[in-house]
Parts: C-alpha cells; sequence; structure tokens
C-alpha cells in the first residue's frame, strides 16, 4: 500500500507540480489513512490491501477523525487527500472502483458546539418508549448513557458487560492514550442500561458469547457508524432540525453541566480533556441559550 502512496506522491511532484509543503501534507494524511485501514482490515479479518477498502471503511475513517476532535477544515482536507489518492489509483488500475465515488464531502462549519437543548434531549429519549422491540431497549440505554455520561461514542461501543457497575452507578471507560476514567451514572441512565441487560440484550444473536455491551442485530458488537444512523432515524423521528450527531449528545452534556454549576475541572475529568483549555469552549455558549433553555421549569434541568 505504501508503494502506491509513494507512486501517487511522484505523480503531484512530477505531473501536478504541487509544492513541497503540499506533498508532506499529502503524506501526513496518507500515512494516518493507512494505519486506520490497516487496523481496521485486520478487524475485519481481510488483508492490507487497496481492494479490501469500502465505503464503510471510510465512513469509519471519517467518523475516527471527528471523534479525535479534529477540526472540521482539518477533517475536509484529510478526506480530500484520500479522495485525490483513489482518483490516482482508479486510474492507474490499482483498483477497479472509487469507494468514495458520489460520496459527499465533509461541510466545513465554523464557530461554537450547537448543544440540543433539554426539551430536545427529552424528545430524543422520547422515540426510543414508541417501541418495545430489544433494539429500542438497547437505544435508550445507548442516549441516556452517552447523555449522563459525556463519553465519546467510540468509547461508548467500545465497552464490555464487566465496565458498567450499575450497583454502584458508574461506568469505566477507556479514552485517548488509552487513559482510563470511571464516571457517575444519574438513576435514568442506570434504570435505562439496567432494563436493557435484564429484559434485551439477551434477545440479541450470540448475546451470551459476546462481551459486547451494546449489540447489533447480529450479536456482535455495534460500531460507531452503526451508532450513528440509529442515532440520526430518532433525530428525524422527534423532528429536529439541527444537525445531530454521536458528538451533540457529548456537547449537550458538558454545556448542560456546565450551566448547572458543575465546576469546569469537573467537567474536563467526566469528559477526558487533557486541557482544560478545550473543556473551555462550552462555558462560551451565548447567555441567551442559557436562559432560554434551563430557566425552565423542566424535571431534567433541575
Amino acid at each position: 500500500m505504501e508503494q502506491r502512496i509513494e507512486g501517487f506522491l511522484d505523480f503531484l511532484r512530477v505531473e501536478k507540480r504541487v509544492s513541497g509543503n503540499t506533498v508532506a501534507a499529502y503524506r501526513n494524511d496518507l500515512s494516518q489513512f493507512i494505519a486506520f485501514v490497516t487496523e481496521e482490515a485486520a478487524r475485519r479479518g481481510l488483508g492490507a490491501e487497496w481492494s479490501s477498502v469500502d465505503r464503510s471503511m471510510i465512513t469509519e475513517y471519517i467518523l475516527d477523525l471527528k471523534e479525535r476532535k479534529y477540526a472540521p477544515a482539518t477533517v475536509a482536507r484529510k478526506v480530500a487527500a484520500v479522495k485525490s489518492l483513489f482518483g490516482f489509483l482508479v486510474g492507474d488500475g490499482a483498483v477497479e472502483q472509487d469507494p468514495l465515488e458520489g460520496m459527499a464531502s465533509p461541510r466545513v462549519k465554523q464557530g461554537l458546539p450547537k448543544p440540543l437543548s433539554v426539551a430536545e434531549v427529552d424528545a430524543l429519549l422520547e422515540q426510543t418508549a414508541r417501541s418495545s422491540m430489544p433494539e429500542a431497549k438497547r437505544d435508550r440505554a445507548m442516549l441516556e448513557l452517552l447523555y449522563a455520561s459525556g463519553m465519546r461514542v467510540s468509547e461508548m461501543v467500545s465497552l464490555n458487560v464487566a465496565d458498567v457497575n450499575l450497583q454502584a452507578g458508574y461506568v469505566r471507560c477507556l479514552g485517548k492514550g488509552s487513559k482510563e476514567r470511571v464516571i457517575p451514572l444519574h438513576q435514568q441512565a442506570v434504570d435505562a442500561v439496567r432494563a436493557y441487560l435484564k429484559e434485551a440484550r439477551s434477545r440479541f444473536p450470540l448475546a451470551r458469547d459476546e462481551q459486547a455491551l451494546f449489540l447489533n442485530q447480529r450479536g456482535k458488537r455495534l460500531t460507531r457508524q452503526g451508532f450513528w444512523l440509529i442515532l440520526r432515524g430518532y433525530a428525524r423521528a422527534a423532528d429536529i432540525q439541527s444537525e445531530v450527531t454521536p458528538h451533540t449528545l457529548r456537547h449537550s452534556f458538558a454545556t448542560h453541566m456546565l450551566h448547572r454549576g458543575m465546576p469546569l475541572r469537573n467537567v474536563q475529568e467526566l469528559l477526558g480533556h487533557a486541557s482544560i483549555s478545550t473543556t473551555q469552549v462550552y462555558t462560551q455558549v451565548p447567555g441567551d441559550y442559557v436562559r432560554r433553555e434551563y430557566d425552565k421549569a423542566h424535571p431534567r434541568a433541575k
């Protein structure tokens, strides 16, 4: 795979006459991409070959970039590098079809994180109560857990059953840099996870043999991409007009906790931020948002 990238970089230098700095940037971005797809291919039991890279793998890569909190412009640049590479690989005959064909480029947005309001969070959660299927109980548990803990979605889907202590009311997760943190859970989240474990998880295939907390319909560990699709469906059903991504619940948790009086340092620890400056962005949400959404006499906001 590295040999093909070197051929692509030579093409940029010789044929396209791009600058040395641009070539260096492409090299860095594509090295990161190769590291990701090599690991993902191994996880799927595939060989590390360009023919193994499909659309779902690239979607997982984009989600991984977003979970690592790269700036939108950086994500867009990295995806553009991958698009250019596959355009070259198709032209060179290394792959038959471009897996990014027709895929929209990530949108570059500016400004502060936009959290959901308390009412929107409730509307999202209410959608899971409209079904008695085991998937609905799983989804309720996931949404409650994310909103109660502020975990990254990658951390949540990596949880095993043993990582949640419902009796003591906490979850243990592994964050960036393999740093472990323990996050306390409020009773609503505990109840939702308990209901899922007691009434629904055993109804998924292979549940007894799988250690993952949250399972997909095949009884395997749910992926970030799978959760994103689930969340998007509930957001549409709840008629939430703003864009809702897995990271939106993390934004909402942080913003709501700060404006309910939790010290900034505590929120930093719960989120697993290495630097408090990363957490401080949540203190900049406009005051009119706070007054409009938190002065409502809503049970969840008290």
